[in-house]
């Protein structure tokens, strides 16, 4: 049985950090790849950045260099640092994962089979 637990989020001002951390358990495929969405009501779930299980990584444009994704292998957790945030990034945020035989780009937004509760980001003005 697959298990993702979020944890991490909470309220922040613009301009400030978060970290999000994604502890994974029940996994087994060696290729995949792991992923953090966001949604807000009436909008698309985007995926915000996403790694191969190479270390390979890809980010949305939103995000680009003020989000880092990376993984460690030890404890089996995801992370996403987040800095500068913005209002916009206000959303509930979401880590998944799939298998995968390439590499994962944050364009593939589907086949995502497995995926924790959800944490809730909110940034203030």
């Amino acid at each position: 049985q697959v298990h993702l637990q979020e944890s991490g989020g909470g309220s922040v001002q613009a301009g400030g950090s978060l970290r999000l951390s994604c502890r994974i358990s029940g996994w087994t495929s060696s290729t995949f790849c792991m992923g953090w969405f966001r949604q807000t009501p009436g909008k698309e779930r985007e995926l915000v950045a996403v790694l191969t299980w190479g270390d390979n990584k890809d980010y949305a444009e939103s995000v680009k260099g003020r989000f880092t994704i990376s993984r460690d292998n030890v404890d089996n957790t995801l992370y996403l640092e987040m800095s500068s945030l913005k209002p916009e990034d206000t959303a509930e945020y979401y880590c998944a994962t799939r298998p995968t035989i390439g590499l994962c780009y944050a364009s593939q937004i589907t086949n995502f089979n497995y995926w924790g509760q959800g944490t809730r980001i909110t940034v203030s003005s």
